[in-house]
């Protein structure tokens, strides 16, 4: 039906042009001879010229009838059919506005591809020349091709970003490698310790190269082996210093151990990083001089090659360990000074005494009355005699042992060597009585001159805290 009436619209268009198209102009005609007059024509033959004349008119008529309702159907079936092309392509357009929305196809290096097939789709809406044309147009199938198209692209990117974010990846795992091994190998290693050490590195290294996932690359740590190999170093420092004691450091903290005991703590450790923050260092045994208080040494109840430890007053995690060497006793701790007294006393006395009395006495009564008289008279003699006698006697000496030992060393004393013998150990003499008969004898505030040893490593602490040492004795 839509053919015949497609057939009929195309029949109807030639039509119309055919009509619409001005006639060719009429060349004049040439005058021609003037031919001789002719004959009065007859009546029958104007008849006859009339009725074809009115055929003519009518035919005329109808002719033009029949344009007119020929392009009143055109015209209508034209804009019935122009309508319904309409309405197909504006569904057309529609369905593409559906399917190709700009939030799918939104990444704008893959989306080029959809957009030359939209496109290529409106193109072909608009110039459709009939419904069945748009019809045929496969919207929903450009759009699966479009998208199939998107999306592939999309998966190129994002494989080709996984990729570069791998390379990124690998390439930062490596020079995070080489950073964490660097500080090892640059430690003066022996040589099996070293090429330990770089076979780790190269291994981890190939296990990076053959990742296939930034997870994978994440997930090599270098921390066991950095562990290991940090260990094996520390341990043959250890064992190649000389000694049996070795001083740990680990930040402002010094403290001396024995080799085992430093073992024992650095393989505690669990972290390569905090077993970096350790300094293993020789034992350099120096003497150093103190003048300290006789109370901040224990007394001084100390004997040479006691093992001790030095304490800093105030700060508890300071200790130096080290050995008693000698005590030196101060000038005024060698002053003798002794003294002895002796007195005898006697005494004797004797004494006599005589005693003489006498008394009268008389009475009478003349006339009546009473008259009496009394007298009395005594007389002592006293004889004493005292004698008494006493006698005392005392000595004293004092000695300066500081002056003696400098007249020995001058030569100036005579049986030198006999009062050297005498005086040897005499310090040591004072303090062991001092410790026996629980008497003391030199004041617990009295200064002394010590003598020790201890690493050099903690001299500076020393000296600087000086004033505020306390020696104890390390008991065994």
């Amino acid at each position: 039906m839509s053919e015949d009436i497609e057939a009929k619209i195309r029949r109807l268009r030639e039509l119309g042009k055919a009509s619409a198209e001005p006639e060719p102009p009429v060349a004049p005609k040439p005058v021609p001879a003037k031919k001789p007059s002719r004959r009065p024509r007859s009546v029958g033959s104007i008849r006859e010229k009339e009725r074809r004349k009115r055929i003519l008119i009518g035919v005329s008529i109808v002719i033009i009838v029949l344009i007119l309702t020929s392009v009143g159907a055109y015209v209508y079936l034209q804009n019935r059919a122009t309508e319904e092309l309409t309405n197909a392509r504006n569904k057309k357009l529609a369905e593409v506005n559906l399917y190709f929305k700009p939030d799918i196809f939104n990444n704008t290096n893959c989306s080029p591809k959809a957009n030359a097939i939209k496109s290529q789709l409106l193109n072909q809406i608009l110039h459709a020349k009939s419904v069945d044309e748009l019809n045929a147009i496969d919207v929903k199938g450009n759009y699966d091709i479009a998208l199939r198209e998107y999306n592939s692209c999309i998966d190129e990117l994002h494989r080709l970003e996984l990729e570069r974010q791998l390379n990124r990846t690998k390439e930062q795992k490596l020079k995070l490698l080489e950073l964490e091994f660097q500080p090892l190998l640059s430690m003066p290693l022996p040589d099996d310790i070293r090429t330990k050490t770089v076979t780790y590195m190269n291994d981890l290294k190939e296990r990076v190269m053959s990742a296939t996932s930034v997870d994978e690359v994440n997930s090599i740590k270098a921390d066991p082996y950095l562990l290991e190999v940090w260990r094996d170093y520390y341990y043959w420092r250890i064992d190649a210093l000389p000694g049996q004691d070795v001083i740990l450091e680990y930040g402002d903290s010094k403290k001396m151990v024995t080799k085992a005991d430093a073992k024992a703590v650095l393989g505690g450790i669990m972290d390569y990083r905090e077993l970096m923050k350790y300094n293993v260092v020789k034992v350099e045994w120096v003497e150093m001089s103190l003048v300290l208080p006789k109370r901040n040494i224990n007394g001084a109840f100390l004997s040479p090659g006691d093992r001790i430890k030095l304490f800093i007053q105030g700060q508890n995690t300071t200790a130096v360990d080290g050995y008693f060497e000698l005590v030196l006793l101060p000038v005024q701790s060698g002053s003798i000074s002794v003294s002895e007294s002796q007195s005898q006393s006697s005494s004797s006395s004797t004494s006599s005494s005589t005693t003489y009395s006498e008394s009268h006495s008389s009475s009478a009564s003349p006339g009546g009355a009473s008259i009496s008289d009394s007298s009395s008279a005594s007389d002592s003699v006293t004889n004493s005699q005292s004698v008494s006698q006493s006698s005392s006697g005392s000595y004293s000496y004092s000695v300066n042992l500081a002056e003696i030992l400098k007249a020995i060393a001058a030569g100036k004393i005579q049986a030198s060597e006999e009062v050297r013998q005498q005086l040897s150990a005499y310090g040591w003499k004072v303090l062991d009585l001092e410790k026996d008969t629980s008497l003391e004898a030199i004041d617990h505030n009295t200064q002394l001159l010590v003598i020790v040893k201890v690493p050099s490593i903690f001299v500076p602490d020393v000296l600087a805290n000086q004033n505020s040492l306390y020696l104890v004795r390390v008991s065994t």
